[in-house]
């Protein structure tokens, strides 16, 4: 490109002045947010590419900067038709009438790299021509190589902690793969292969539930994704089905057709926890754009350029870490960021926990569970200690915000995290893996050894109720609630799931647990049969709160019990093999001998305070 010098020269110049007026305006303006401002107008002058790079990295600019580049919208105003149709006919070898029986002569949809048309194949098919802006590649490939000269005066002006270039050209590099409509093609059919709803009858919760066994089944999946017309398709033209559908932001529109509007939020909300959480090959751009609706109420995907695997290690980082973060773990979350790379290793942790622990607050508060809220809270963090996300991890961060954008504009409670947790404890519930089955020890076992007894109470609980209510709404073909959809439980993967955790707890590595086990059970147990006691002998207990207590006990082994009703050939093996353990037997042992010795003197105490009371009412 450097043998065109007035080119360069005249685009390092804009950018030279644009970095210059920053400058100016870092030195007399000291309002951090109308410098932001500042910043978001003239990354709008110098075009998308830097806005897609830096909009979504906390890890280097400080949140307020995020926060502003954020309200930025990929709006570009369309180049014109004749250049559009003469790239057309250069790219496919022919005249546009001679490929399509009809086209439209303004383009329905313009973004920063390319733009679509409506068109009809003499077959008879409708079809989205998708066009790429004319000198794209080599405009993103000058712009990464004049940035690096003036990285860092515009380092300097955000004040970012990271190397404003290297998150520039990481980013360029995957907008060139965008340029590569062939590429693109590729992804969308994998993409089908992966979560596309081949057969438009098919039972769609049926598959979101997991109950379907069928392999052949197995990878059908939850939206609607256009086909791809190769014959019709170069690096520089994507001919592919077109699709019509109702914007997501039509909320008016899409109530008029009777959609519900719930189903959709979870179409979407759990095809990308597969992409993220299972499979690893994900959009990470799902904006309101990206998406429309069909007639028939299936979400519809488009735009499959900006496409990232998800490695596995990777998962089960990010799937960890929303563990730690719900928990509000800071030790747990400050070795998560150091074991996916995020801080160097060797770094001192330290500082970090205390610094997380700061931003969590009262620890006795509700966590922050929508994706905003989370990054408002570990941002400031993760610039403070110059953290760098890996590349894969910012299209994550760009994926989960655009989802969460996406979703509010059909349901403005939704929250991502509060959402995607059930989905995440199926997940380590189903898989059997060691990594995964530690994660679901952190999720129900402190680190000092207690017990999670409310989260183990409502796992049990939903187990029997969801797994009840998604076979009842498949045999009757009814629509399961929106939790179930979302949670579903195997019952083998959850007898698995519960032998690996008893194991644990039963093994040398357990003697802790067992030990803070048997302090809970019989505080427990005392304190249902100090009520039920009190209620033999007609006394009051003021202090007690045994009757809420032991509705849910009661609740909970009801629910067990009905768990085992509805698989016995599951549970009931495994409950012999639990009562043939020596060290089981050794804790059943032990409650129950606690438990006596407990019972005899609550029933001493009780009688004693029984007959008190009738030698009183004598006396009166």
């Amino acid at each position: 490109m450097w043998y065109r010098p007035f080119q360069v020269l005249y685009r390092a110049f804009i950018i030279m002045a644009e970095v210059v007026l920053l400058s100016i305006w870092h030195a007399t303006e000291r309002d951090v947010k109308k410098r932001a401002e500042r910043l978001r107008r003239s990354l709008i002058r110098l075009g998308p590419f830097y806005i897609k790079a830096l909009s979504t990295r906390p890890d280097i600019l400080p949140s307020v900067y995020c926060h502003e580049l954020s309200k930025l919208q990929d709006q570009i105003p369309p180049f014109p038709s004749s250049k559009a149709l003469k790239f057309i006919e250069k790219e496919l070898g022919a005249r546009t009438s001679e490929v399509f029986a009809e086209i439209s002569k303004e383009p329905l949809a313009a973004a920063s790299l390319g733009q679509v048309y409506k068109a009809k194949l003499f077959s008879g098919e409708t079809v989205a021509v998708k066009v790429l802006r004319p000198g794209v590649p080599a405009r993103l490939a000058l712009d990464a190589r004049l940035l690096n000269l003036v990285g860092g005066q515009l380092q300097r002006f955000t004040r970012a902690r990271g190397d404003v270039a290297a998150v520039v050209n990481e980013m360029v590099a995957h907008m060139l793969e965008e340029t590569d409509y062939l590429n693109e093609a590729k992804n969308t059919e994998r993409f089908a292969s992966l979560y596309g709803i081949e057969h438009p009858g098919t039972d769609l919760f049926a598959f979101m539930q997991g109950l379907v066994k069928d392999s052949s089944l197995s990878k059908k999946g939850l939206v609607k994704v256009p086909k791809i017309f190769w014959r019709y398709t170069t690096k520089g033209v994507l001919t592919m089905e077109w699709i019509d559908g109702i914007k997501l932001t039509d909320r008016e529109k899409l109530e008029k057709l009777n959609l519900d509007v719930q189903d959709l939020v979870d179409q979407g909300v759990f095809c990308s926890l597969r992409q993220l959480l299972e499979d690893g090959f994900f959009h990470a751009d799902p904006h309101p754009g990206n998406l429309v609706v069909t007639h028939k109420g299936i979400l519809a995907y488009f735009d499959f350029g900006m496409m990232s695997d998800f490695p596995r290690h990777y998962r089960i980082g990010l799937i960890r870490t929303l563990v730690h973060f719900v928990n509000r773990d800071s030790e747990g979350l400050a070795q998560d960021f150091l074991s996916l790379g995020f801080t160097p290793h060797g770094s001192d942790l330290k500082p970090i926990v205390h610094a997380l622990r700061k931003s969590f607050g009262d620890e006795k508060t509700k966590a922050q569970l929508d994706f905003q809220g989370i990054m408002s809270q570990l941002s400031d963090v993760m610039y403070e200690f110059n953290f760098r996300l890996p590349p894969e991890f910012g299209l994550v961060i760009r994926a989960l915000g655009s989802l969460e954008g996406t979703a509010t504009t059909l349901d403005p409670e939704f929250r991502v995290i509060e959402s995607a947790y059930p989905f995440i404890v199926g997940r380590l519930l189903s898989d059997p893996e060691p990594d995964m089955r530690q994660i679901l020890l952190e999720l129900l076992i402190r680190t000092n050894g207690t017990i999670r007894w409310h989260r183990l109470e409502r796992l049990v609980c939903n187990l029997y109720k969801i797994y009840r209510a998604s076979v009842v709404a498949i045999s009757q073909d009814s629509t399961p609630t929106k939790q179930s959809r979302l949670q579903s439980f195997d019952m083998r993967a959850v007898a698995s799931a519960a032998d690996d955790l008893l194991a644990y707890i039963l093994s040398d590595k357990g003697i802790r647990v067992r030990i803070l086990l048997v302090k809970d059970i019989v505080k427990a147990l005392n304190a249902l049969i100090k009520e039920s006691i009190l209620e033999f002998y007609g006394l009051e207990n003021q202090r007690s709160n045994g009757k809420n207590l032991k509705s849910r006990v009661q609740g909970g082994i009801h629910a067990f019990w009905e768990a085992v009703n509805t698989a016995p050939e599951v549970w009931i093996p495994l409950l012999l093999k639990v009562a043939a353990n020596r060290e089981a037997q050794k804790l059943f042992v032990t409650i129950l001998r606690a438990t006596l010795e407990s019972y005899n003197d609550q029933t001493s105490e009780a009688g004693f305070l029984f007959l008190s009371k009738k030698l009183h009412e004598d006396d009166k």
